[in-house]
């Protein structure tokens, strides 16, 4: 079975971090956030993959060529580099002629852990041509959300842990929301609905094939996942996700990179050196942090430098960051290789070299 890594993203709400890196290469838990629906993906039976790219695609590239050499249950991986923006949609159906059987889509900016192979049975039970994953969320304002029914004509039943997509709404203000269940961003599609997507086109899954489906009474199925699944496309959500997987190390199917957790969802490379308290926070590879300093529900990226006395709050510090003594530094994403002068202090700021 192939599967499609949508990377084409710019991840402009992550920037500065991403000014030297494309968004699925940000790091979560010392790993690059694309290689997490890699290995979801390689678990449910996926042989072959490719990853559709854009900006800074040569940075991918050169990982995912390494991945068949890493992994004997992948036979092919590559990339297929975008001249344009094409779309989610468009830009998968640029590799229609090789997607001849059903297929998975993932994007390569979300850190997914779950089992694909439930989706990928639904899917064939349901007769869809297309099949996708949902996640429940408290406040689905910044998200598509779905709803489901019992059969591809029925009435919306929010019990519903899976069933047939009868709408959808993207960013619903409160009083519209009608569901809390998300679109997750991953699918099982048919070659013949994607073939729907007009050729050349700018054209997008969630805003509209997934309605020209339905307009057409195609089938589309909806499946609840269990596991882990987040969109780390701000900070906050970037520093969330590492706790969350922190949190649930022991249910993960991959193992968590040579350390030490402190707390509930703290954690420190065993390469790391730190003299300082950490409260809920990832302190990366080479990281070395100094006396009397508190590190809170931050990531520090591999190859920084924290003074003594510091205080960094709610925080994503990029690589080979110095941060000198005695500086304050709260709400802020600071990009690789900057320089913080003693006695600084940053609130909601952000930095680039």
């Amino acid at each position: 079975m192939f599967g499609v890594i949508m990377a084409g993203g710019q991840g402009t709400r992550l920037y500065p971090l991403t000014a030297n890196r494309p968004k699925p290469m940000v790091e979560v838990v010392g790993r690059p956030v694309i290689e997490y629906v890699k290995d979801a993906m390689l678990d449910a039976g996926v042989s072959e993959i490719i990853v559709t790219t854009g900006y800074k695609g040569d940075m991918l590239a050169e990982l995912v060529d390494h991945w068949s050499s890493q992994d004997t249950r992948l036979e092919k991986s590559f990339v297929n580099q975008e001249s344009v923006p094409m779309g989610t949609a468009g830009s998968v159906r640029l590799l229609l002629d090789q997607l001849q059987d059903t297929f998975i889509v993932g994007s390569g900016d979300s850190v997914l852990s779950c089992d694909l192979k439930k989706l990928v049975e639904a899917h064939k039970q349901s007769n869809a041509k297309v099949t996708m994953a949902l996640w429940e969320v408290e406040n689905p304002s910044e998200f598509g959300i779905v709803g489901l029914s019992k059969d591809y004509s029925g009435e919306i039943d929010s019990s519903l842990e899976e069933g047939y997509v009868v709408r959808f709404k993207e960013k619903p203000s409160p009083e519209d929301a009608f569901s809390n269940v998300i679109n997750a961003g991953l699918y099982v599609i048919e070659p013949e609905a994607l073939a729907l997507v007009p050729e050349g086109e700018k054209y997008d899954f969630s805003k509209q094939l997934f309605p020209k489906l339905l307009e057409m009474d195609w089938p589309i199925y909806g499946k609840k996942i269990d596991g882990v699944w987040f969109d780390v496309g701000s900070p906050n959500e970037l520093i969330r996700a590492q706790q969350e997987l922190i949190s649930n190390r022991e249910s993960l199917p991959f193992p968590m990179p040579k350390g030490q957790v402190l707390g509930d969802n703290g954690f420190e490379f065993e390469d790391s050196k730190s003299n300082g308290e950490n409260l809920g926070s990832v302190i990366s590879s080479e990281v070395k942090v100094g006396k009397n300093s508190i590190i809170s529900n931050s990531l520090i990226m591999s190859k920084t430098v924290v003074g003594n006395n510091c205080n960094i709050n709610k925080s994503v510090i990029g690589q080979n960051v110095s941060i000198e003594d005695s500086c304050s530094i709260d709400n802020c994403v600071i990009g690789d290789n900057v320089k913080i002068e003693k006695n600084t202090s940053l609130t909601y700021s952000k930095l680039d070299l």
